[in-house]
């Protein structure tokens, strides 16, 4: 027997490593922490226990999920997208759960267990949607949207889902419609009774919380209110999820929005990672391999199966071309990490048999092993099956650039007309330079072009929309997009096809300079930077120093792509490792104590470049009003100012300090 420090020990070693693997490779973590759970649970080298502890954080680890999605809840967002929404994603969970039901009962299960299974085939995984269609840029896209709208509803579907559950396993005596109708009932009462108590309490609540300014006493308040709303529910019945969704959604009307959901995802992530290890707990390979071959049956049934029914779906009710909806069909084709939970709760309340829940789960988890392939060539598939109607519309929006390109030269391109980019329209137009904008927001196009814009849509990142724009007769192209990989993209497809042309980039601040740079802009317009240096200038000219004079000190700061204005202290800002080594970069000052190991050394015998820092300056102890660039070998009380990575600035200071 295995203590559990042990337990906690090897669960963590293999978790790190399988992610990293996982990540290697671009598959979610997702699918890490279930081979993990596969492979250490107790039906494979049996090095963790399935212990009650362990489920209840895995359980609370749901709750948290549930309590993210109750954040994101936005009913304006739901009335807007509310065809797609109510229709397209009432339709697909509806009929999916129907047909998936009907031939789950035809095999011999009861009504209870068939439900059971519609539930958990209707559900995709979220998670995974979302961050593959990100990641290739995907998000805005036709069918990018239209899959968020049904995932939306999906998770929205979920609650009375979970709400049902339970009341079928201790209900048997009764009709079921009879059961649906009391869970629906208990459900809409202790969720009204919540929402009272939220808006009558949680603002004033959190604002008391808030001007006490500390990030402890917040941070509890959150952890006590998700904790407390789930209590709540599982004690009144229900799921702790439906509480914890409670929360998150009367949560998610405050101004703390954000800061909530910052503060609650670590706590979410890790409990989820336990979660999805326990669903891998779960899957027994001994009981799989007799029966390996309906799991491959059932796989290919739920990925072709949903993405035929979400196929004909998007185009009979939202009117989508049929490469479109063919690629939202594959886009949703998985199962998902809620149907884990639905399939975890009909476990413990004995709706379903081992035997079959085993076939379900191995088959869901095949399903969303398969599905960043899925999305990644679902394009090709369009274009393959469906070249008459996917290929004619991108033919046609290509041709429509084309057409209003075609008398343009020596023009500007435009990629992303917000803010920014409408006035830089509006700017140039008023100089009668010609200009053409590309953006792929319907409704700020509509908008934009009654007003005379000349923006039309398009994709920058794709070669083919910017030849169509005129790249290679235009005068200069200026990206404007606030997402940094769509930035990217359009500038390596730009400079593939023009090498020489000049390209402007906008970003919000400096943290991708060197990134762009690389990639081939001409210029890089951070707005921080810019910000302080126009603040500066109009400081300096209330200050009396002659115009003459700041705009040299400006354009000496820009000639050198702003790398003093890169370079400041970052105090108390945690570090972000999302972010590439270049954008993590930070000064630090570091005080040289007596007996330090670079007393007596100069800057140059003590090479501090091997540690991958720069010497922004060193403070003599002697000279204390001024910052030098000194020779003279150190002493002590003297201050060198360090730029580099915070792992990188440690391992220098501690070479300063010890040697």
């Amino acid at each position: 027997m295995i203590d559990a420090l042990s337990q906690t020990i090897i669960l963590l070693a293999i978790s790190v490593v399988s992610v990293a693997i996982f990540r290697r490779f671009k598959l979610p973590p997702i699918l890490a922490y279930l081979v993990v759970g596969c492979l250490l649970g107790p039906h494979a080298m049996a090095m963790i226990e399935d212990g009650e502890t362990i489920r209840f954080l895995a359980e609370v680890g749901v709750a948290f999920l549930l309590f993210s999605l109750g954040l994101e809840f936005s009913l304006p967002k739901l009335v807007a997208n509310r065809r797609a929404v109510l229709l397209l994603g009432s339709a697909q969970v509806s009929i999916t759960i129907i047909i998936a039901a009907l031939i789950t009962w035809l095999t011999g299960a009861a009504i209870e267990t068939a439900f059971v299974v519609g539930c958990v085939v209707s559900l995709s995984s979220t998670a995974i949607v979302i961050k593959q269609l990100a990641e290739r840029l995907e998000v805005a896209s036709r069918h990018g949207q239209l899959s968020i709208m049904v995932l939306l509803f999906q998770d929205i579907a979920v609650i009375p889902m979970l709400v049902i559950i339970p009341t079928l396993a201790g209900t048997h005596d009764e009709s079921f419609m009879l059961t649906l109708g009391l869970s629906f009932t208990q459900g809409i009462l202790v969720s009204v009774i919540m929402l009272a108590v939220g808006h009558w309490l949680l603002r004033p609540l959190f604002h008391e919380i808030a001007s006490s300014h500390s990030a402890e006493l917040f941070t509890l308040t959150v952890l006590l209110i998700a904790l407390t709303s789930a209590w709540v529910t599982h004690h009144a019945g229900l799921s702790m999820a439906l509480g914890a969704f409670m929360a998150g959604m009367m949560l998610s009307e405050t101004e703390f929005r954000h800061q909530i959901e910052a503060d609650i995802r670590p706590f979410r992530d890790v409990l989820l990672g336990l979660f999805f290890i326990t669903i891998g707990m779960l899957l027994n390979i001994h009981t799989l391999l007799p029966m390996l071959h309906w799991v491959v049956l059932t796989t290919l049934g739920i990925v072709i199966g949903k993405t035929l029914i979400t196929m004909i779906l998007s185009n009979l009710i939202m009117g989508a071309e049929r490469g479109v909806a063919l690629r939202t069909g594959m886009v949703l084709a998985q199962g998902g990490e809620f149907g884990f939970a639905l399939l975890s709760l009909a476990l413990i309340d004995g709706l379903m048999d081992i035997t079959l829940s085993q076939q379900v789960l191995a088959a869901v988890i095949l399903s969303m092993m398969l599905t960043p392939f899925l999305i990644r060539y679902n394009g090709l598939a369009a274009k393959r099956l469906f070249p008459g109607s996917y290929g004619l519309n991108r033919s046609q929006i290509r041709q429509d650039i084309k057409n209003n390109a075609n008398s343009l030269n020596h023009h500007v391109i435009i990629c992303g007309f917000g803010k920014i980019g409408q006035n830089i329209a509006k700017l140039i137009a008023r100089e009668n330079y010609d200009y053409i904008a590309l953006d792929y927001s319907i409704n700020l196009i509509q908008d934009a072009r009654k007003a005379g814009y000349k923006v039309l849509f398009g994709d920058s990142t794709h070669h083919e929309i910017l030849h169509a724009a005129g790249i290679e007769r235009a005068a200069a192209l200026i990206i404007c997009h606030d997402d940094i990989a769509t930035t990217e993209k359009t500038l390596v497809q730009a400079r593939k096809i023009h090498p020489a042309l000049p390209i402007l980039v906008r970003t919000q601040d400096e943290s991708y300079y060197e990134l762009l740079q690389k990639a081939g802009a001409t210029e890089i317009i951070p707005e921080s930077l810019e910000a302080s240096l126009i603040m500066a200038s109009q400081l300096l000219s209330i200050m009396g120093m002659p115009m003459a004079r700041i705009v040299r000190r400006i354009q000496e700061l820009r000639s050198t792509n702003y790398s003093n204005l890169r370079q400041f202290f970052e105090g108390d800002q945690p570090f972000n490792l999302d972010k590439p080594d270049a954008a993590r970069k930070r000064l630090t000052s570091i005080v040289l104590p007596k007996k330090a190991h670079a007393i007596g050394k100069t800057t140059s015998q003590l090479d501090l470049g091997k540690f991958n820092v720069n010497l922004h300056s060193n403070l003599c102890s002697s000279n204390s009003a001024t910052t030098l660039l000194c020779e003279a070998p150190l002493q002590e009380g003297d201050t060198l100012v360090l730029f580099g990575t915070p792992e990188d600035l440690e391992h220098a200071e501690a070479y300063l300090l010890n040697g």
